[in-house]
């Protein structure tokens, strides 16, 4: 619990001074997880920059989340489909989340 903490602190400075995008975070400020926890979460999807979203179809994309294979997908439950580069982005971030989860902090963002 120590590292997560440690890990959310860093990527909300980095993120409140420019240096680190919001879509490239590895934990989540709203839920204090690892992004790929909680990124099931309602909160999560947007209807505007198509994170989670199938604009298409109308609907949130499903998300699988597997710790052990180390890998998340989502998709539209409705069309299969549900591509943006906005998921895409969210998707790097949920697995670089699973692997920085199982090695904890050696990944800090060096920011003070």
């Amino acid at each position: 619990m120590i590292a997560l903490a440690r890990r959310i602190a860093a990527e909300d400075r980095a993120e409140d001074t420019g240096l680190l995008h919001p879509d490239d975070r590895l934990t989540c400020h709203v839920h204090g997880k690892w992004i790929h926890q909680c990124v099931a979460s309602a909160t999560h999807v947007n209807q505007v920059t198509r994170h989670r979203w199938c604009r298409s179809c109308a609907t949130a994309l499903t998300v699988v989340v597997d710790e052990l294979g180390a890998t998340v997908t989502m998709c539209c439950s409705r069309c299969g489909g549900g591509e943006s580069a906005a998921t895409t982005r969210l998707l790097a971030a949920c697995n670089a989340s699973i692997s920085a989860a199982r090695k904890g902090t050696r990944h800090l963002i060096a920011v003070a």
